[in-house]
Formats: structure tokens, C-alpha cells, sequence
């Protein structure tokens, strides 16, 4: 897949650690920002490459997101409220409609015409997976590379949002635990996999339309250990990880008598080394179950890679290859470099 043109609609802010072309590159892509359901007439304050933009949804119920800041005096409009369909400035009562338009100064009410310069910065909004997503620089989804979860919307399987999770590490990183299947043995031991069995079968890794997939299969149960007794003896777990660059990825693991379970890992780079983690997943078994243990057991694992990656130095993904060794099982993770290396991304990059 090739790099999307870059068009500067947003400066990159001057105390981000982004070098310059990397952050233009990624400006241009979509990352999710927020869940549907936390958004509420309160506008909150979410960050995407240390951008800050404030969310919020009008009495209609339409969902809107723009810098968090009046053009007038650069107050956080976060500070601010909703009347109606419009968000309201704290410090001079300014009001913005849904077109980011300046409707009313109140110190002159007189004014028939404001000039486009009290004109909110406005992004763009898609609703997908119970996300918010958006980019900064891409005004058009239809470009964007959005990561395909196609039983979310399904009769047949059980759709499950747990809460974001905030890491102390870079997205790129984070991306690349997700797709490591080496890992298992040693940083989930507690949860699903032992160390008795670290061994990694081949498996294959090839680019895509969409960037890459790894097919793996391999007799390391996903059954949390209390549960291990369901999987029939000698069963093999094949498990597909569909990744979308820059920082999505789908795992499909196949269950005993048909049973599917799908994660999306989608992360928002808030910053060079701070990440907030969405996991959407769905399911086909078990789906009258209690969510509370889905819930806990998605953090258990979570917390268990947070660990490593808010630990791994550099805190930047290494995309010179040379500066990192590897070993056969690393396949996935080096061609995922490799790629985000063809589009320009830096080889310190700082994501």
C-alpha cells in the first residue's frame, strides 16, 4: 500500500517529538479517538499526535470534533458547553454552530457578518466498531484504510467493547506485541500459555492490499487456564492476524466445535510514547456469558504486554532492521517494519 499524499490542513504542534515527516506521514491516516458511548454533551478533551481536540455531541445527537481551542483568545472549548447545537466559549460566550461557524459575539451582538477567522478547525467523524475515528490531515474516508471486523454488526456473533487502555508506550511498539506470537509463553504464562511450551511452529506472513497477514497455528490454547479442560485433546489453534498499518490489527482464533473469536488491537498514537488501546471483539460462543469475566480477562492480558512495552528501549519501533536482532518467529514483526519503512516513516521513527 502506498503513502497518501500529504496535505497540510494542521500544523504539527511545536513541542511534539515527532520529526516532521513522520508525523505528516501519519497525520494522514484514520486512528480511533474515542467509544461511542462515553461521548455525551459534556465536550471532553481527546489527543491524536498532540493535537488536542475536544468531542461532543449537540442536543440532536450529532457527534462533533474540532481543536480544542477558541480562535479568539485559545481557550480549551473543553472548558466550555452545549446549547442546543451549538458549543459555547467560557471565556466571551462565543458561539459555534455545527459548521464550526462563528453565530454569536456577545459583546456585539450587532454583528451581522463574522469573519471566517472565528472558524473552528474542524475533523472528520465516522462511527465503526462502537469507535470514533478521525484524521487530521484526511478529510475523506473513503481513502482510509480502516481495519475490516466483519462480524461486528452479525446475529450470529456477540459484540464486546471494553474500556480504552492508556499506555506509556508507542503505538508502533504496542502494534508489534500484538502480532508476536514468541511472547506467549513467557509474558502470558499467567494467563492462557506456559512456558513448558515456548516453541513457535513456521508459519506464513504475507503482504496484502491492506499491509499484511500471518497465519499461525500452533497447540497453545486460548482458553484461560481454569477453562483449558474444554479444548479437545490434540485440537490445534489456528489463529490469523490481519494488520492494517499504521497501528490496527485483527486476530481471528478459531475455537473448538466452530466457535470464532475476533480482537481488534486499534491504537491512537496520543503521542511519540503514549498510547490509548481500543479492543472491540465478537464472538460466537458463549455469548450469554458473563461479560464482567471477558472484561478481566482482556485486562489481565493487556496489563501483561503494557508491562513490556512501556519497558522496551528505545521507545521508538526500530525501523532499521539492523538496530534490533531477530529471529525466525519475528517474521511478521519485521515485514510490519519494512512496511511502515516504505512509507517514508523515518528509520529513528518516533511513533
Amino acid at each position: 500500500m502506498n503513502a497518501i499524499p500529504v496535505i497540510n490542513l494542521v500544523n504539527k504542534p511545536c513541542f511534539s517529538q515527532f520529526e516532521d515527516q513522520d508525523w505528516d506521514i501519519l497525520s494522514q491516516h484514520w486512528y480511533p479517538i474515542a467509544r461511542i458511548q462515553d461521548v455525551s454533551q459534556q465536550p471532553q478533551q481527546v489527543t491524536l499526535l498532540d493535537i488536542k481536540m475536544a468531542l461532543y455531541k449537540t442536543e440532536s445527537g450529532q457527534i462533533h470534533l474540532v481543536r480544542d481551542i477558541c480562535p479568539h483568545r485559545g481557550v480549551p472549548l473543553t472548558k466550555g458547553w452545549i446549547e442546543g447545537e451549538e458549543i459555547i466559549c467560557p471565556y466571551h460566550g462565543l458561539r459555534y454552530n455545527a459548521e464550526g461557524k462563528c453565530s454569536k459575539i456577545p459583546a456585539q451582538p450587532e454583528l451581522t457578518r463574522i469573519s471566517d477567522r472565528f472558524s473552528l478547525t474542524k475533523f472528520p467523524v465516522v462511527e465503526k466498531y462502537g469507535l470514533i475515528w478521525t484524521s487530521i490531515q484526511n478529510r475523506d474516508p473513503n481513502t482510509a484504510n480502516f481495519p475490516v471486523l466483519d462480524t461486528w454488526d452479525t446475529a450470529e456473533h456477540q459484540s464486546i467493547l471494553p474500556p480504552h487502555v492508556d499506555i506509556n508506550g508507542s503505538s508502533g511498539r504496542q502494534l508489534e506485541g500484538f502480532i508476536d506470537v514468541a511472547h506467549f509463553a513467557w509474558v502470558h504464562h499467567e494467563a492462557f500459555a506456559s512456558r513448558e511450551n515456548p516453541v513457535v511452529p513456521k508459519y506464513s506472513t504475507v503482504k496484502t492490499d491492506y499491509g499484511l497477514q500471518t497465519e499461525y497455528i500452533s497447540d497453545v490454547s486460548n482458553y484461560p487456564h481454569g477453562l483449558q479442560h474444554l479444548a479437545p485433546e490434540g485440537f490445534l489453534w489456528k489463529r490469523v492476524f490481519d494488520i492494517y498499518p499504521p497501528f490496527s490489527a485483527i486476530l481471528s482464533i478459531e475455537f473448538p466445535n466452530q466457535g470464532l473469536l475476533k480482537i481488534l488491537n486499534a491504537c491512537c498514537p496520543v503521542s511519540h510514547n503514549k498510547t490509548r488501546l481500543f479492543v472491540p471483539l465478537t464472538r460466537n460462543f458463549d455469548t450469554t456469558g458473563d461479560l464482567q469475566e471477558v472484561y478481566d480477562f482482556n485486562a489481565q492480558i493487556f496489563a501483561e504486554d503494557q508491562d513490556m512495552v512501556e519497558s522496551q528501549k528505545p521507545e521508538e519501533l526500530p525501523l532499521d532492521l539492523t538496530m534490533e536482532a531477530h529471529f525466525e518467529a519475528d517474521r511478521s514483526s519485521t515485514m510490519y517494519r519494512r512496511i511502515l519503512a516504505d512509507w517514508g516513516l523515518s528509520k529513528r521513527y518516533t511513533v
